[in-house]
């Protein structure tokens, strides 16, 4: 937290202000006179006079201007909400310095679908996703809301939601207050914005803690106003930046389930959602998009990438798997000297991986195919055994049901698959 002030300023995280400005909550403002400049993000305010600036709206005289323009004289901006409609990158590329960290980046998104941007720290999702709120310029290519390129408008004309990681609320506002913050900024009328207020925390079950300070609630709580705040400008596209990796496992859990039930209930908003776990994705996604080193690397529904990755980053990131070298021979393929029956078999001579889930691999000699090993580890998981097993000097991993009396190292063992559980990934 930074901030320079003169006079009876008061600035809070990156704010700066002069004479009476307030700056507050991740913004960066400078005020002069009677302004106050505040933003939940990254944003720049400028007010002389009587001007209330958020968000980077800039105002003269008694404008009132929040996430969403630019005000002169008296003027009060009610910019109305943003029309529903889906998000498309074309061939979007953003570079810092000689670094691209968003290469040719190429993805549509449908009106109300949730696609979750799923890969390692540094794969570009962020990026991607920052792109869209307006806090990254694009070197090339072009981003579309809907019928709107957005590429060249700021942050607060793109009528879009957004939930970070750390919640970014105002520590001196109460629970309703922040959950107004960007209506009061859009010249929302008392009376809707009273009712909208009480509509988002009702939907995120928060209505009970409306006079509480951030400061008095819990983590999730305090996410949960976050995603009240976004919800209340009934944005049409709305943006998740890891929104649940702060949370410990159990409240990680049912914010999950209260995100689903959320989208079921605002089935027209679109969802753009990064994360770099795969259950949040599996769980809440329509659609994934994998990426890796600035790139994607695969789109599909959850189902088609666990079921049949089309390469092997994917089919390791979005969930574990056994990936077997394996080359066609005769309608089968041969995992070294051990013929394997697969549902898609290759012509001869080809050369492949294939991917067996380690859920639908079994202990025993009881499936079509059989692989030998020694069993090198066993983690119990409480309601299942990870068995780990060493065949020909590559691992396969068998996720069992608890087992009464688990193998033990060192010994043994055969396990198995059946035909339909293996995807074969062309090379």
């Amino acid at each position: 937290m930074s901030g320079a002030g003169a006079g009876t300023s008061t600035s809070a995280a990156a704010g700066t202000g002069t004479g009476a400005a307030t700056n507050a909550a991740a913004g960066t403002g400078t005020g002069t006179g009677a302004a106050t400049n505040a933003a939940a993000g990254t944003s720049t305010g400028t007010g002389t006079g009587a001007a209330t600036n958020a968000a980077a709206g800039t105002g003269t005289g008694a404008a009132t201007n929040a996430a969403a323009g630019t005000g002169t004289g008296t003027s009060t901006d009610k910019r109305k909400t943003a029309t529903a409609g889906g998000i498309r990158f074309d061939e979007v590329t953003v570079t810092y310095g000689t670094q691209t960290v968003l290469d040719t980046f190429d993805l549509t998104v449908e009106p109300g679908e949730v696609m979750a941007l799923l890969g390692p720290s540094g794969s570009g999702k962020t990026t991607a996703l920052r792109a869209v709120a307006g806090f990254v310029r694009p070197a090339s290519g072009r981003v579309w809301l809907g019928d709107r390129d957005v590429t060249d408008l700021p942050p607060y004309a793109r009528g879009v939601g957004m939930v970070v990681q750390q919640y970014a609320l105002f520590p001196h506002m109460r629970v309703a207050d922040n959950v107004a913050f960007g209506l009061k900024a859009r010249g929302t009328p008392r009376g809707e914005a009273a009712s909208r207020v009480g509509e988002a925390l009702e939907m995120t079950g928060m209505s009970a803690y409306a006079r509480r300070y951030p400061r008095e609630l819990s983590g999730g709580q305090q996410q949960r106003v976050a995603i009240a705040r976004a919800l209340a400008i009934r944005p049409g596209v709305l943006l998740l930046d890891e929104p649940l990796s702060a949370l410990d496992a159990r409240l990680r859990s049912g914010m999950l389930a209260e995100l689903a039930r959320l989208h079921r209930e605002l089935p027209e908003v679109t969802v753009l959602y990064v994360t770099h776990d795969q259950v949040e994705a599996l769980t809440l996604a329509d659609r994934i998009a994998v990426m890796d080193s600035a790139r994607i690397q695969g789109v599909g529904t959850p189902h088609e990438l666990y079921r049949a990755p089309r390469d092997t980053f994917t089919a390791s990131f979005v969930g574990n798997a056994n990936l077997l070298p394996v080359t066609a021979a005769s309608g089968t393929v041969r995992f070294g000297d051990i013929p394997l029956r697969v549902a898609s078999p290759l012509p001869d001579g080809a050369s492949a991986t294939l991917c067996v889930r380690p859920h639908r691999v079994a202990l025993g000699d009881t499936g079509p195919n059989v692989l030998r090993g020694t069993v090198t580890s066993v983690q119990w998981r409480g309601a299942t055994h990870r068995v780990v097993v060493d065949v020909d000097g590559h691992e396969v991993l068998a996720d069992c049901p608890e087992l009464a009396t688990p193998p033990a190292v060192g010994r043994p063992v055969a396990v198995s698959f059946a035909e339909e559980d293996g995807a074969l990934i062309h090379d």
